[in-house]
């Protein structure tokens, strides 16, 4: 019955990210703009509807920053862009097959998210797009690892992600994402592999309500620094601030 009331409370979500996303194509289509603003705000509105229909209770250390930023996470779980785009109007950066899951890729598109294809050489091209953005005061959440883990560490991230930041004179944002049941590393969160996102959801509504930690990092200034450099450092701040110093030295 717990499983089925929470599907119900996500349907009713998805009804109304339908309907914001309608109304967004329209207003694109009649005054022929991209609307990003407004874009930004209306998914801020639905993803914070969104992450408090998911069976997590959300902490959060430290606050959003005011000037627009390259926000930088490591990455664990779909629902890290539920929980964390909540907080503020942000764009995303994401991975093409997304633009192809059903409903949540047109989502994805109306949102404004930004799309990279593995091994296809767009990263430059989408680098700047990034920066004029950032340029414009619309903050950009890249994940640089490129993909999802189970929690237990943070993968390697790739500095070709990063180049707006330098491009825009912009800081990057760290921010350390970390999911907590019964005090341990959550086993439920994390969507890697070939998890099946239905599937997925079935196992995190059947459970109980785990804990969510985002803790805002001290921003990153790019000026000056190359890309590997910013994403050495991004790496190595997220790392210590979800696992401590030793932890973070023995993974490295």
């Amino acid at each position: 019955m717990r499983a089925a009331l929470r599907f119900a409370r996500l349907f009713a979500v998805l009804g109304l990210g339908a309907a914001l996303g309608g109304l967004v194509a329209l207003l694109c289509a009649l005054t022929r703009r991209e609307l990003l603003p407004l874009r930004q705000r209306l998914t801020r509105r639905f993803l914070a509807h969104l992450g408090r229909a998911l069976p997590f209770r959300l902490r959060i250390e430290g606050a959003p920053p005011r000037q627009p930023m390259l926000w930088v996470s490591n990455h664990v779980s779909w629902a890290d862009i539920p929980l964390i785009g909540g907080l503020a109007p942000l764009s995303f950066l994401s991975k093409s097959d997304v633009r192809h899951w059903p409903l949540a890729g047109w989502l994805a598109q109306q949102a404004g998210t930004l799309f990279i294809r593995r091994g296809a050489g767009d990263s430059g091209a989408l680098s700047q797009s990034m920066a004029h953005r950032l340029r414009r005061g619309l903050p950009v959440l890249v994940f640089p690892e490129g993909t999802s883990s189970d929690g237990a560490s943070v993968r390697h991230f790739h500095g070709r992600m990063l180049g707006a930041a330098i491009e825009a004179q912009r800081p990057l944002q760290p921010l350390a994402i970390s999911y907590l049941r019964d005090g341990e590393r959550d086993p439920l969160a994390p969507f890697v592999g070939d998890d099946e996102l239905v599937r997925h959801l079935r196992r995190l509504f059947a459970g109980e309500i785990a804990e969510v930690r985002i803790q805002f990092l001290e921003p990153i200034a790019s000026l000056g620094r190359s890309r590997s450099q910013l994403a050495d450092q991004a790496r190595a701040c997220i790392e210590r601030a979800l696992y401590g110093e030793s932890e973070a030295a023995r993974a490295a």
